[in-house]
């Protein structure tokens, strides 16, 4: 099996270059510098290369800034045949390119009822009614004078990695649990609002309704609403984009994203829930026996490795980095364990960059490999003491009827020649 530095070890410099050196000779340092395949040799030392013999745009060319060409593939993606419209699906987040913490905005996963909204904030309006002292109708302009705070969260969808219940299924970590992004949110908390529009004393849940054509609800206790949901405008710094709800939307942080109402339009104060669509026929959890669990609101603690995977095979031998995301529901992920070998050696990965509360955590772990075939996996533990759980472990106990909230183990096999399969182990 390969040979890994040990916990918490990062490879230094010269150790790198003279493994990789050993791995492979000079062509093996060059590779690692960059993609060999399809380099024009006319751009490559000790050529002077196209970019630096003639002037480029000017600063007019690009008023709004968009990823170099050679990125085009870095795009959000979805399953043709997982629904029978595109109005009504989801597209994912190719969680394989990206890193850090921080989702770029046009990359953020879209779930959708009716399509997107399209609409003009002038037209806009939040309804506050039901058990409150006064019904108010805010503009966006009002909304914009209410005192705001910047948050990053994780969004989740409920049946991020759904299709895996029964087994492995989609061989690409974007499509198995691409339906997650991470941003940072600008809005007002939820609670100003509501206080503004003053709680009758039997006031225990609120409906929060979208501008969509689907009218979007759910049923969210007033405890929840008045801790840590917002109600947002910006994300990572601009304007909602209106596939994430623009110009208005709900955040619930650590919560399902499916209460996380776009277009937000209205929200209605009561004393009971509503058991709308949203959380009867649909977003409960269908138990072995029949019997289905319902309000199981949480995002439990969760992690994928994204590099290596089946859209980001390895391609050297030697020095290698293996890197993923972790998040929970329920505070910080403390500490995510790999293994290369299916689970017999568990070893500890680095958590690097910001570790805040119900975001997401990028963790690394610097290996060798020889070449022999490997199962990768990653195990995270949040802040409670809560450990990931295998998928047969949440087999045991909700059988394989569900669709939301499957937090198991996921497991990639890698091949002699780099290639990278969605498996399940025992």
């Amino acid at each position: 099996m390969s040979q890994s530095p040990k916990p918490g070890q990062v490879m230094g410099r010269r150790g790198f270059l003279s493994g990789a050196a050993a791995a492979g000779g000079a062509a093996a340092i060059g590779g690692l510098t960059g993609p060999a395949a399809g380099a024009n040799p006319e751009n490559l030392p000790p050529n002077v290369p196209d970019w630096s013999r003639y002037l480029g745009e000017g600063v007019d060319a690009r008023p709004y800034g968009v990823p170099s060409e050679y990125e085009a593939h870095v795009v959000r993606r979805n399953v043709a045949w997982l629904t029978a419209s595109t109005e009504s699906s989801v597209n994912f987040t190719p969680l394989h390119e990206i890193d850090g913490i921080l989702t770029p905005n046009g990359l953020c996963f879209e779930r959708h009822h009716s399509g997107i909204a399209e609409i003009d904030p002038a037209d806009h309006r939040l309804m506050i009614n039901g058990l409150v002292d006064k019904p108010l109708i805010f503009t966006m302009e009002d909304i914009m004078r209410f005192p705001r705070t910047n948050k990053v969260y994780f969004l989740e969808c409920a049946a991020n990695t759904g299709m895996e219940w029964r087994g492995a299924q989609l061989n690409g970590c974007q499509f198995t649990h691409g339906m997650v992004h991470c941003v940072m949110y600008t809005g007002v908390p939820l609670r100003l609002i509501l206080e503004e529009a003053g709680l009758k004393t039997n006031a225990k849940w609120i409906m929060p309704e979208g501008g969509d054509a689907a009218g979007m609800n759910r049923s969210v206790p007033l405890e929840k609403a008045l801790d840590d949901c917002l109600v947002a405008f910006k994300m990572n710094g601009e304007a909602l984009r209106p596939e994430q709800g623009y110009p208005l939307r709900l955040v619930v942080p650590g919560w399902e994203g499916n209460m996380w109402v776009k277009w937000l339009r209205r929200i209605e104060v009561g004393d009971q829930p509503w058991h709308t669509r949203e959380e009867t026929s649909k977003y409960t959890d269908l138990m072995e026996d029949g019997r289905s669990r319902r309000f199981t609101w949480y995002m439990d603690c969760k992690s994928v490795i994204t590099n290596p995977s089946p859209q980001a095979p390895l391609l050297h031998k030697g020095h290698n980095i293996l890197t993923g995301l972790a998040w929970s529901g329920r505070g910080t992920v403390e500490r995510v364990d790999v293994t290369l070998d299916g689970g017999k050696n568990w070893r500890t990965a680095r958590i690097d960059g910001l570790s805040l509360d119900k975001a997401v955590h990028r963790f690394y772990f610097e290996f060798d490999w020889n070449g022999e075939p490997l199962l990768l996996q990653s195990r995270a533990v949040d802040s409670t003491g809560y450990v990931q759980p295998t998928k047969d472990e949440l087999r045991a106990v909700r059988g394989t009827n569900s669709i939301y909230h499957n937090n198991g183990i996921q497991t990639w096999h890698v091949q002699q020649n780099g290639e990278v399969e969605n498996v399940e182990i025992s």
